[in-house]
């Protein structure tokens, strides 16, 4: 509880320092990084909290017919062992607290592999729990692909929990080799989120721009499908396309910037293609899709075909694309046509059409009046599907990161 505590006091300590590096490191812009910032404080917060809950319970065996009432059993839950976190560069600070911060809290000996992209800001959080007294080999760090550094830890034994944010495939991979070690796998996603007829359109015109373009869409749960209920889809489009207009897009260290590059050069390139692809097989590109380097202007697509890339494949672009319903059962069948289940989001102000979204989609996570990309970090947070398995939240992870031993005592 003390280490974590301190963690946090020393992390709210060099915020302008860890902000600045962040930009540099993923482009984010600066209110992406802020926002990222302080949800870190905030697992460091409630990890630290954690550790001081991490309990057992009580066994009532006495009510067993033919025990001994004098007999007690009660659980104690012990560390797991090494746990490996892999982490992604879309999330290069908060991500890792949720996986190193349980990891600790519950007693546990953490590696961690960050992306290759941003190593800088995960060696600050492993510097800054070593300055606030985790004993040295608590936490190590080491950096590499995942072809190579990445296949060396999935196959150590010493290595009892893998705790991964990434693609579907390199998820497989994973846990093919962990046997029947444990893991918590948060996977791909395709997000789709529905704005109903009678939904509050301006909210969801604003939180659906914010969520498919925010960190320049390269977020599980960015907004990439927004089913719109036909009767209103012409001004639901034309006002999302107003908003996406007014967005400023550029220099991510700008503080009125919204949209910032993408992770590389590539990335955007390949994005740009995509988009390229729907044009040519039907779709209207409505604003953006132009490329400037790695930076993509936030774009709206419609009239795309059912198979078109935008539309089944991740994009984890500032690409979003607008697809008209007529009947809730068919949007609902949208939504979950795709190999994965993260989250998704649904406006409307009728409680039917809401426990019927709820009953219907396979999801992990699902939001009445909210988008996909709807997170708070104390919530328990995964997928179903291809979208992997377990959770994240300090709560629920500390748990999964502890073994549970039943303890029988006779009298003697």
């Amino acid at each position: 509880y003390e280490i974590l505590s301190r963690g946090r006091e020393l992390i709210a300590e060099r915020e302008e320092q860890i902000l600045h590096l962040m930009v540099g490191e993923t482009g984010f812009t600066l209110g992406d990084c802020r926002t990222e910032l302080n949800r870190c404080l905030q697992t460091f917060a409630a990890s630290a909290e954690e550790a001081k809950r991490l309990t057992g319970e009580m066994v009532p065996i006495t009510a067993a017919p033919g025990q001994d009432e004098r007999r007690i059993a009660f659980t104690v839950r012990k560390p797991i062992g090494v746990v490996c976190a892999i982490t992604p560069f879309n999330s290069p600070l908060n991500t890792v607290a949720h996986k190193v911060l349980p990891a600790i809290a519950a007693g546990n000996a953490v590696v961690l592999k960050p992306a290759t992209y941003t190593p800088l800001c995960s060696a600050v959080l492993c510097e800054v729990l070593a300055e606030a007294g985790l004993p040295p080999g608590y936490l190590n760090m080491v950096t590499g692909g995942g072809g190579t550094t990445g296949r060396t830890l999935l196959h150590d034994q010493r290595v009892a929990y893998y705790a991964f944010t990434g693609s579907t495939e390199v998820g497989r991979e994973i846990q093919q080799a962990a046997g029947l070690r444990r893991t918590q796998l948060e996977l791909g996603n395709i997000s789709g989120t529905i704005v109903c007829a009678d939904a509050m359109l301006e909210a969801a015109v604003s939180k659906c721009a914010a969520a498919s373009f925010r960190k320049a869409g390269q977020v599980c749960t960015s907004v990439q499908r927004i089913f719109v209920e036909s009767s209103i889809a012409d001004e639901f489009v034309d006002a999302l396309c107003r908003k996406t207009q007014s967005l400023a897009v550029g220099n991510p260290r700008n503080a009125s910037t919204f949209v910032g590059p993408m992770i590389d050069g590539k990335e955007a390139q390949r994005i740009e293609n995509w988009i390229i692809e729907a044009d040519r097989e039907g779709a209207e590109i409505l604003t953006g899709g132009d490329r400037d380097g790695a930076l993509v202007q936030p774009t709206i697509i419609t009239g795309a075909s059912s198979d078109s890339r935008v539309l089944t494949d991740e994009a984890f672009a500032p690409v979003v694309t607008v697809v008209p319903f007529d009947s809730l059962d068919e949007a609902l069948a949208g939504v979950n046509a795709t190999p994965y289940g993260l989250s998704a989001g649904i406006f409307t102000k009728d409680v039917t059409r809401g426990l019927d979204a709820i009953r219907a989609l396979d999801m992990g996570n699902i939001h009445i009046n909210d988008t996909s990309s709807s997170r708070v970090d104390l919530m328990p947070y995964g997928g179903v599907k291809d979208s992997g398995h377990g959770r994240e939240g300090p709560r629920y992870a500390v748990r999964d990161m502890t073994e549970e031993q039943l303890v029988v005592i006779n009298p003697g």
